[in-house]
């Protein structure tokens, strides 16, 4: 737990001035690497992705809606889940508050996960959620985008995760307790629970054609965790000793 320092009024003044410079410069920081983002080369997207959606069956391109950019949340709910990830739902509760300001700003937000679709509409109605939210259920779509592994890649250790190729732990021994309690939430295993992963990956359509632009994973999905940025900034920050967070409606009483 963090210590706190008690002071004058005239001590805090002088210790918040030093760390608005600092703010300042973090903000011109992040204000930067968000141009490179933007920067980044496009990528012609040529495979034709299939997805089931509340519309009906759809392309990429149709994912869209009619809008120009396209941003998805890479969601971990395999086919063999029978609850959505409670990391990947405590971020998607702040999807519904956005994204009516995202279509009126030319961009779409959609959850894309492996799961059939009538198992994530199911979830979608007991979470309260509103958000677009397709399945990719027996395509390659989440394979090629890094956030699906096979078995037969799992029991390899072929395993490329945030730009990163390496071992995969294959007993299920060796995986951290958090991650045998998340998959029990899931009503699954270890294994099985791990064959997703979370991530963002964005696409642009110009001219009839789909380019992948930007994908995150692990880490770089913090600024989406709307409870973090508020933790950050409250006395006592994040002050978590052990995975604490539970989907919404699981929490006791408060």
């Amino acid at each position: 737990m963090t210590q706190a320092t008690i002071g004058t009024r005239e001590e805090w003044l002088a210790a918040r001035l030093a760390l608005l410079d600092a703010e300042k410069a973090l903000t011109r920081r992040s204000d930067e690497l968000a141009r490179q983002r933007q920067a980044l080369p496009w990528v012609r997207v040529d495979k034709a992705y299939r997805f089931d959606t509340a519309r009906g069956e759809a392309t990429l391109a149709e994912l869209f809606q009619g809008r120009s950019q396209l941003l998805v949340y890479h969601f971990m709910f395999g086919p063999d889940y029978q609850a959505g990830c409670p990391s990947c739902s405590a971020i998607a509760d702040g999807f519904n508050g956005i994204v009516t300001h995202l279509t009126n700003h030319d961009v779409t937000l959609c959850a894309v996960s492996r799961a059939p679709l009538a198992k994530l509409q199911a979830y979608q109605r007991r979470m309260g959620w509103t958000f677009p939210w397709a399945s990719s259920h027996g395509g390659d779509f989440n394979y090629d985008f890094n956030v699906s592994i096979t078995p037969a890649q799992q029991q390899a250790g072929e395993v490329e995760y945030n730009y990163r190729r390496g071992g995969h732990p294959i007993a299920a021994a060796r995986y951290p307790e958090p991650v045998h309690q998340f998959a029990a939430t899931c009503g699954t295993d270890a294994p099985t629970y791990v064959r997703d992963r979370p991530g963002m990956s964005t696409f642009v359509h110009r001219d009839g054609v789909v380019y992948h632009t930007y994908s995150t994973y692990a880490r770089g999905l913090d600024g989406l965790w709307n409870m973090y940025q508020w933790l950050d900034r409250a006395p006592l920050g994040r002050n978590e000793q052990d995975i604490w967070w539970r989907r919404h409606d699981e929490y006791g009483e408060g």
